[in-house]
């Protein structure tokens, strides 16, 4: 059964205390480990708005080049398809640094990252991440005119689909979380298969 979330209509500033929040609570391909994260999202008539928090001791932020593996280091992932029906997927991923990578696909063999080639774009989500007493967290938005670069019939209404990640591949206790369950039996979230239902308030 396919988890649900609701994505909140705001005005002005995202008040986080309001907003849901889904938690990447389902533990997968390793043993259990003390690590936690969570997920929100909100929206305007102008960009969605992020917030992912972590609960997690060993902290690895070692990725920040332009072309780094954020998921390398302790990572917190939010994939979506903007529009019902078309099989294309955006994948935000993001570490500590905000080193990111921002992918468009329909799975991870056709995968296109998405690189930012002037300082108006590189601002365009306007990460912002910090260590907080028991992990970190990371804040960001995806402007709607981003989107309707490459899906021009997106509208913030109805339902869509996707998942929130956490993972680590090189951390000190490797690990992948999901909120919506995987059902692959090897690492594996380009799988829109296993995204949950999204849908705007």
């Amino acid at each position: 059964m396919k988890r649900e979330y609701t994505i909140k209509k705001i005005a002005g500033a995202p008040d986080w205390n309001a907003i849901e929040t889904a938690e990447i609570d389902t533990l997968c391909w390793t043993q259990p480990l003390p690590i936690q994260a969570f997920a929100q999202v909100c929206f305007d008539q102008q960009a969605l708005y992020v917030h992912l928090r972590a609960v997690e001791k060993d902290i690895r932020a070692e990725e920040t080049d332009a072309l780094g593996s954020p998921c390398s280091d302790s990572c917190m992932e939010f994939f979506f398809c903007p529009v019902a029906g078309d099989p294309r997927y955006f994948n935000f991923e993001f570490n500590l640094n905000t080193c990111h990578y921002i992918g468009i696909g329909t799975s991870g063999a056709d995968l296109t990252r998405l690189i930012s080639e002037t300082p108006s774009d590189s601002a365009l989500f306007q990460p912002k991440a910090q260590r907080t007493a028991d992990g970190w967290e990371i804040f960001y938005q995806i402007p709607f005119c981003f989107i309707r670069r490459f899906f021009p019939a997106f509208r913030p209404e109805g339902e869509i689909s996707g998942n929130f990640y956490k993972c680590g591949d090189l951390t000190v206790r490797e690990h992948y979380l999901s909120w919506n369950p995987m059902t692959s039996e090897t690492p594996a979230f380009h799988r829109t298969c296993d995204f949950g239902s999204i849908r705007f308030e």
